[in-house]
């Protein structure tokens, strides 16, 4: 039996190696998101919701979307990726 390994899989392993892995409370705006399939979201605002953190971003399309996880929920962000605040 023959394996093919397919363009889109080794993008994937490539796109995976320039991520890491941040907790929410270290987010910042400007910062890039990473989901398991590769789609790519920037975070436009980051804010304190009781004992939760509120994360809005856009996708790559322009919609924008958000969601609240607790402060050591960990999200795959790309590296290079940080918001500079002067």
């Amino acid at each position: 039996m023959e394996v093919i390994e397919l363009p889109q899989t080794e993008l994937r392993e490539t796109e995976l190696r320039q991520t890491e892995l941040r907790q929410t409370r270290q987010l910042q705006v400007g910062d890039t998101l990473v989901n398991a399939s590769g789609r790519a979201y920037e975070v436009t605002g980051v804010a304190r919701i009781g004992r939760g953190i509120r994360v809005q971003y856009v996708s790559d399309d322009g919609r924008a979307g958000r969601f609240t996880a607790a402060p050591e929920a960990v999200s795959r962000v790309r590296v290079g990726s940080t918001s500079r605040v002067a």
